[in-house]
């Protein structure tokens, strides 16, 4: 109410009053019928009257808030990005909103928006296979600079659910759609504690939402992750018991090697991302220290040696994975393709998952530890 109010304070002063004054100016200057008018300049328009008014492209449905001093600003959460759990940040679930549903021969689509901190609205899709009552769920988190394109694809979507588990897909804080409400200059690793955590966060959100629908069986879930995806879905399992399966595929890791190696950053920006500042705020969110930790998980990590991730970074993912965990190295593009084409690389997990149906789900009270209080 108070940001509605402020709105049409600030329409008024900055639409309606020029307009009002010269309107006003105008009446005071009018003579008598029959007079003879005094000479004078020509009256002023309120185009030439007006100084210009800043303008500012904000995306639509920006909420805006006001500091205490006094300046409109964009409204943010407060969220601790040094914990790799939701509680204690100030996220509060709204009520989803229903995009579009879609019924094929295999599958159904749906498209939500789902929001639980201002100005950072998430496209979740979610594709349930036909016949399959209750599946188990797979969220689908690919790396950084990806796009929600392959959701909306009906060849994709019947390769997800062809294993009859629930395909879940969004993208990452800072990451397509989600980096409109974000100046330009920040973009996802140099932003990299935030994209993390906040992306870590809406992943227990994500899985509470699900909970909620009743249609998906929820003592059965995975992710799949790829790149920047991957180093999320390790520090997710690490904070929620409810992702059984992990299936990584590149995973980011070991930042210090990683920011000073990689191919994502330029030479001439690298040095301000190896800076002590910078790499302590990710001491917390290093997936080489929560990975040994998730020796109960189905794990199988993919390394595709063309792709080209830092070879001292991997090396420290494959020594920290535990030795329950599936990895695998492919050292040309012809190994990789030959064994995910037609659907294989979505395999795995969904074979994971179905073999822990008859497996006691998780006590209710970890399960609570997970969810937003009442």
């Amino acid at each position: 109410m108070l940001i509605r109010l402020l709105s049409y304070r600030i329409y008024i002063a900055v639409v309606l009053l020029p307009f009002l004054s010269v309107f006003l100016a105008g009446s005071q200057e009018q003579k008598p019928a029959g007079s003879t008018p005094a000479q004078s300049a020509p009256p002023v328009t309120p185009a030439e009257s007006m100084e210009p008014t800043p303008q500012i492209d904000l995306p639509t449905g920006t909420r805006l808030g006001v500091t205490p001093s006094g300046e409109v600003t964009v409204l943010r959460a407060k969220e601790d990005f040094s914990s790799l759990s939701w509680v204690g940040s100030d996220l509060h679930a709204e009520p989803p909103l229903l995009g579009s549903r879609e019924h094929t021969k295999t599958f159904i689509r749906e498209l939500w928006q789902v929001r639980w901190r201002p100005n950072d609205p998430i496209d979740l899709y979610v594709i349930r296979p036909i016949g399959v009552k209750n599946p188990p769920v797979v969220l689908y988190l690919y790396g950084f600079p990806s796009e929600t394109d392959r959701f909306k694809n009906d060849g994709y979507c019947q390769r997800v659910t062809q294993n009859g588990a629930a395909a879940i897909g969004f993208v990452s804080a800072f990451t397509g759609h989600r980096a409109e409400h974000h100046p330009p200059r920040q973009w996802f690793v140099s932003e990299l504690p935030e994209a993390l955590a906040s992306t870590v966060h809406d992943v227990q959100m994500v899985l509470n939402y699900l909970d909620s629908r009743g249609d998906l069986d929820i003592s059965r879930v995975g992710i799949f992750g790829q790149g920047s995806g991957g180093a999320i879905a390790i520090l997710a399992a690490a904070a929620d018991p409810r992702l059984k399966a992990l299936d990584l595929l590149d995973p980011w890791g070991d930042w210090p090697d990683w920011l000073a190696k990689t191919d994502v950053l330029q030479k001439e920006a690298r040095a301000d991302y190896l800076k002590p500042d910078f790499l302590k705020q990710l001491e917390p969110l290093e997936p080489v220290r929560f990975l040994p930790e998730l020796k109960s998980r189905s794990i199988r990590i993919q390394f595709v040696e063309p792709n080209g991730e830092p070879t001292d970074a991997v090396g420290k993912l494959k020594a920290a994975a535990p030795s329950t965990a599936k990895v695998i190295e492919y050292h040309n593009m012809l190994q990789f393709h030959s064994a995910v084409a037609d659907g294989n690389l979505f395999v795995w997990i969904a074979s994971e998952l179905q073999s822990q149906k008859d497996i006691k789900p998780e006590s209710k009270e970890a399960a609570a530890r997970t969810k937003p209080a009442q």
